[in-house]
């Protein structure tokens, strides 16, 4: 109940920037209009690339605009909250508590992504529906979607949440979360879909944790992915969250240690 709250909270802290949401909205929703027309173009030239239509194509602009601040895609959420705690020290308090820092900042995270999923994902989505006639997922993509964003979110934190760790040595995350930035831009499919990475490119673009951020929740969205092939894509992103939220575990304790050590 405690983490469920954590989330109502944060969730009601981010419907207070009502100004921002909106404006939000009329930004992706102007940037997937823009994105849509360039890959119509590229798709005329190019009719089966990477596997999709001229729909696909277009449904999937429409998908990443809807998932930008989802899934914090450029970093920030509840994580610069704790990378600026760290920073002025108020952190040691926190790891007092007993309460797991991960899981409290998990939670609050997973209340934010929702406030902006029903905000500037649905706006968007809707913008792209209505305009551009995207693609639709039958009853089954769409909760394996619902799944897969979740999943998308969880890894997406834990990212993040190493990135504002390093603040326990650097002092200031800045740096390594421009860095973290560039490869989530590049890696997730957000730039342009993975599956017109050529070669090798592709190849480990796809094993990539950012790739669970855009280009698995819209392959499943448009049915790339059934049965079995279906399961191994919800299976891969569930092993990077298992993996990532290990490694935040692992990393708070050397920090646990760092703190304790110079408090001592």
């Amino acid at each position: 109940m405690l983490h469920v709250a954590i989330a109502t909270r944060a969730f009601r802290r981010y419907s207070t920037y009502r100004a921002a949401t909106l404006a939000g909205i009329f930004t992706n929703s102007v940037f997937g209009i823009i994105y849509s027309f360039a890959y119509i173009a590229l798709w005329q030239a190019n009719p089966t690339a990477g596997g999709y239509d001229q729909q696909d194509a277009v449904t999937y602009v429409w998908l990443g605009q809807a998932l930008l601040m989802t899934i914090a895609l450029w970093g920030g959420g509840t994580t610069d909250d704790l990378a600026e705690r760290i920073r002025t020290g108020d952190v040691a308090i926190d790891l007092y508590r007993p309460v797991g820092l991960v899981g409290w900042y998990l939670a609050a995270d997973l209340g934010r992504a929702a406030y902006h999923l029903v905000t500037r994902g649905f706006g968007p989505t809707l913008i792209g529906l209505v305009v551009f006639d995207i693609a639709l997922p039958s009853a089954l993509g769409a909760g394996a979607f619902a799944v897969s964003l979740v999943l998308a979110v969880v890894v997406s934190f834990a990212i993040r949440f190493l990135v504002a760790s390093t603040a326990f040595w650097l002092l200031d995350q800045s740096g390594v979360k421009v860095m973290s930035g560039a490869f989530a831009i590049f890696f997730s499919g957000m730039m342009l879909p993975l599956v017109l990475f050529p070669g090798w490119l592709g190849t480990l673009a796809r094993a990539l944790p950012w790739a669970s951020y855009v280009q698995v929740p819209a392959d499943i969205w448009l049915g790339k992915h059934t049965g079995a092939d279906l399961a191994a894509a919800l299976g891969f992103q569930v092993l990077w969250a298992v993996l990532l939220l290990a490694a935040c575990q692992g990393v708070l304790r050397l920090a646990t240690r760092k703190v304790v050590v110079q408090g001592g």
